[in-house]
């Protein structure tokens, strides 16, 4: 029987490996999940000098190596997807699949480069909490913004705990982030992408053009789901990865 690669789930900024905790419970045992906190978040919360793509993706492969994962099934979400690519990028052996879940191969465009900007200053004058106040609820879709107190205070609380350096470190990195979109059309692994309709921070018109890049490609356009598709659609986003750990298990058979 072939082996079954580890699903690595990677968080989004200001985020945490909390985020996953509902949404993994239930895998089958037969799916190894790793779920690890990136640098500067979390449980890993010390700053850092360097919070770029790339060394955020050499951690999570030190990470791998540490937990003896030769191969993986990378989920990432915002954030965690552009890690996931630049960790494609540099050590292609380690990948079995890769789902880009609301996330992008694309590179920062000069309008958000602006924004994130703009949200430095904000946070330096105003502090993380304030910006955390206002932060969350927009990437929510409008159907869901004010059905979902309990998962809104869950990603404020995890935003708060989060330090100011990595708030500023992350944007900062975000926004210089190298297009990795010949990562996906090189790919030798099948790639998922995740999208709502109704996402603020990766327009959907995008995700349809990421969508058609690698040469193994499945999709899930969401409606009425805006950024954060695994609180917003559990159930199906959570069936697409299990369908991607399938293909990936039966191409390493």
């Amino acid at each position: 029987m072939p082996q079954q690669p580890t699903l690595v789930f990677l968080h989004g900024f200001i985020e945490s490996r909390d985020i996953w905790t509902d949404f993994t419970r239930d895998f089958p045992d037969a799916y190894p999940v790793f779920v690890p906190d990136l640098l500067g978040h979390g449980s890993n919360s010390v700053p850092v000098a360097n919070y770029s793509m790339r060394a955020q993706a050499e951690y999570v492969a030190e990470q791998l190596r540490q937990q003896q994962i030769e191969k993986a099934v990378l989920i990432g979400h915002s954030m965690g997807g552009y890690i996931a690519l630049a960790l494609a990028e540099q050590r292609p052996e380690l990948v079995a699949g890769l789902c880009l879940f609301n996330s992008s191969a694309l590179a920062d465009t000069e309008e958000k480069k602006q924004a994130r900007e703009k949200n430095i200053d904000f946070i330096e004058r105003h502090g993380v909490e304030k910006f955390m106040n206002s932060f969350v609820r927009p990437l929510f879709s409008p159907a869901h913004r004010d059905s979902m107190p309990e998962q809104l205070r869950m990603l404020e609380d995890i935003g708060k705990a989060t330090p100011k350096e990595t708030f500023i470190g992350g944007l900062r990195a975000m926004a210089a982030r190298a297009d990795r979109t010949q990562v996906l059309r090189e790919a030798q692994f099948p790639v998922l992408v995740i999208a709502g309709k109704d996402d603020v921070a990766v327009p959907f018109e995008q995700s349809v053009e990421v969508a058609q890049l690698a040469p193994v490609t499945y999709a899930l356009f969401l409606a009425e789901v805006g950024h954060l598709a695994y609180l917003e659609a559990p159930e199906r986003t959570r069936q697409a990865i299990l369908d991607l750990a399938a293909v990936c298990k039966e191409l390493g058979s």
